[in-house]
C-alpha cells in the first residue's frame, strides 16, 4: 500500500510542465536545497513548470514528490538501481542485488528506496539488540555502587550520613550512535511514503524509546570498532540522511524537505573508490594537493587538485572525471578546451605519463577509450574514455583497462599480478586456483585474486 502522494519523475536538465502553485513549492524547496549543496542551480523556475540542473535525487513538498534521475540508458527502474550502486560506493555503504530485488523499484522513487533500504536493516539489526556501552555516572544512593567519591562525600555530603557519593559504569542504551540513530528514524518517520516503511519506523521508534535525543547528531562522538561492526553500514546510511550536505529530511514542514546529490560529485567520487579498488595494490590518490601552478619567496599559489592520480609501475597516470556529454560526431568530441587546459597543468605539474578525461557512457560511443590525442611538446598522451554506470558489474574492469593503453594492457597485468605475488609472499598469504610459481603450492591466482590465510 503505498500513500496518497503524487509523483513527478524527470531526468537531469529535463523540464516539466506544472500548475504554478506546485512548481513555486517545488523552485523554494531547490533554493533551500541549493544553499546547502554550495550549486549554482538546483531546479530552474520556467514558464510553464521546472527544470532539473545536475542534481539528482527527491524533493518533497506537502501532498508530492519530485524525483530527478542521473540522465543513463535505460528504464527508470533500472537507472534508480544503477543510482542506489554508485551512492552505495561513494558513502562506503554494502547493497546486494538481493536487497534491491525485494523493493519494487518501478513504482518506488529513489526517497522511498532509500529509506526502505535502511529501515529493514536496522530493523534486522535492532531485533538482535540495540548495540550498548558502559556510561560513567555519579549518584547519591544509599548504599554503595562502584567506587566512592570521597571529595564530594566529605565536602557536600558532609552532613548526610545516611547518603553515598557513588561513582559507577552503567550498560545503557543510550549511546552516541543509537542517537544518530534514532534522529534518523524520527526525520525519515514524517516522509516516508510506504505503509510498509512506515510501520517498520514506528517500531524502531518504540525499540528507541530509552534512548535519548541528540541537539546535533551529526556532531556525536560515535566510536566503530569491532563490537559493533553490524552498525558501521548502517550509521553511514544514517549520516547520509542527516548530514546537512545532502540536506537533512527531518524538516518536512510547509516548504518541504528534499535529499538531493551533485551529479558531478557523486560520479567522481563513484570512480575514485572504484578506481581503488580495481588498481590494488598501486596507490590511488583521491583530490591530491601536493603539487600547485607557481610559486613565490612565500610558498605555493594556486593549488592543483586533480580528481584521480594513480601511481604505477611505469608513472603517474592522472584522470580527470567530468559528468559531461560528449559529441562523437565533431572532431573534437565536444570536449570543452578549459577542460583539456586543466589536465595539461595537472599533467606538467604530476609529471604524469598519462592522463585521462572520463566522462560516462552513452548510446552513440564506445565505453573505453574513444579518442587518443598526443600532447604536443611532451612525451604524453591525453586519452578521451568512457564508462557505462548504468552496468556496475563492469565498471571496475573497465576502470582498471583505462590505466593503460591497450597495447599495454597485458603488461600492465603482468606488472599487477607480480606487485600481487609480493605482497602475498611478504604476508604469508596464497591465491586460491592455479599455481603461479611454479614447484610451491604456496602462491596462487584466481581470476578476482581472494585471498586466503594458508593453513
Amino acid at each position: 500500500m503505498q500513500l496518497s502522494r503524487r509523483a513527478v519523475v524527470l531526468h537531469e536538465h529535463e523540464s516539466v510542465s506544472l500548475e504554478d502553485r506546485l512548481a513555486d513549492r517545488f523552485y523554494t524547496a531547490g533554493q533551500r536545497a541549493k544553499k546547502r549543496l554550495k550549486e549554482n542551480s538546483v531546479l530552474e523556475r520556467t514558464r510553464h513548470g521546472i527544470k532539473a540542473a545536475h542534481v539528482v535525487g527527491i524533493v518533497s513538498v506537502p501532498g508530492a514528490t519530485l524525483e530527478i534521475l542521473p540522465k543513463i540508458d535505460g528504464e527508470d527502474r533500472a537507472v534508480r538501481k544503477a543510482l542506489v550502486h554508485m551512492l552505495a560506493v561513494a558513502h562506503n555503504l554494502r547493497v546486494a542485488d538481493a536487497e534491491l530485488a525485494c523493493i519494487d523499484t518501478q513504482r518506488t522513487d529513489l526517497l522511498e528506496l532509500l529509506i526502505a533500504l535502511f529501515a529493514k536493516r536496522l530493523i534486522v539489526a535492532v531485533r538482535r539488540g540495540l548495540p550498548r556501552r558502559y556510561v560513567g555516572h555519579e549518584e547519591d544512593l544509599r548504599r554503595l555502587r562502584g567506587s566512592l567519591n570521597v571529595v564530594r562525600q566529605w565536602t557536600r555530603l558532609a552532613a548526610r550520613p545516611d547518603l553515598l557519593a557513588c561513582r559507577f559504569d552503567e550498560l545503557s542504551e543510550d549511546t552516541p550512535l543509537n542517537r544518530v540513530f534514532k534522529a534518523a528514524v524520527s526525520a525519515l518517520a514524517g516522509v516516508a511514503g510506504s505503509a510498509g516503511t512506515v510501520r517498520l519506523l514506528t517500531e524502531l521508534a518504540a525499540r528507541l524509546e530509552f534512548v535519548g535525543v541528540s541537539k546535533d547528531p551529526i556532531k556525536e562522538l560515535v566510536r566503530l570498532d569491532r563490537t559493533n561492526t553490524a552498525y558501521h553500514d548502517l550509521y553511514r546510511m544514517a549520516r547520509m540522511f542527516l548530514s546537512g550536505d545532502w540536506q537533512s529530511t527531518a524538516r518536512g514542514d510547509s516548504l518541504g524537505s528534499s535529499l538531493l546529490f551533485s551529479m558531478p560529485k557523486l560520479f567522481e567520487s563513484f570512480v575514485g573508490r572504484c578506481l581503488r579498488r580495481a588498481v590494488l595494490p598501486w596507490r590511488t590518490t583521491l583530490q591530491s594537493t601536493l603539487h600547485s601552478a607557481l610559486r613565490d619567496d612565500e610558498g605555493s599559489l594556486f593549488q592543483l587538485q586533480p580528481d584521480i592520480v594513480v601511481q604505477t609501475p611505469t608513472g603517474r597516470v592522472v584522470l580527470d572525471t567530468k559528468w559531461k556529454e560528449l559529441k562523437p560526431e565533431d572532431r573534437k568530441f565536444g570536449v570543452s578546451p578549459a577542460d583539456v587546459y586543466q589536465i595539461l597543468n595537472y599533467g606538467q605539474a604530476y609529471d604524469a605519463e598519462r592522463l585521462v578525461l572520463l566522462y560516462p557512457w552513452r548510446q552513440g560511443l564506445e565505453e573505453g577509450i574513444n579518442r587518443r590525442w598526443t600532447v604536443e611538446g611532451a612525451q604524453r598522451r591525453l586519452d578521451i574514455a568512457t564508462i557505462d554506470v548504468g552496468s556496475p558489474s563492469t565498471v571496475n574492469r573497465m576502470l582498471r583497462q583505462l590505466v593503460y593503453m591497450d597495447d599495454e594492457a597485458e603488461t600492465g597485468e603482468r606488472l599487477l599480478r607480480n606487485s600481487e605475488q609480493r605482497q602475498a609472499l611478504a604476508r604469508g598469504l596464497r591465491y586460491p586456483s592455479h599455481n603461479l610459481l611454479s614447484g610451491t603450492a604456496n602462491i596462487r591466482l584466481s581470476a578476482n585474486r581472494s585471498w586466503c590465510v594458508p593453513p
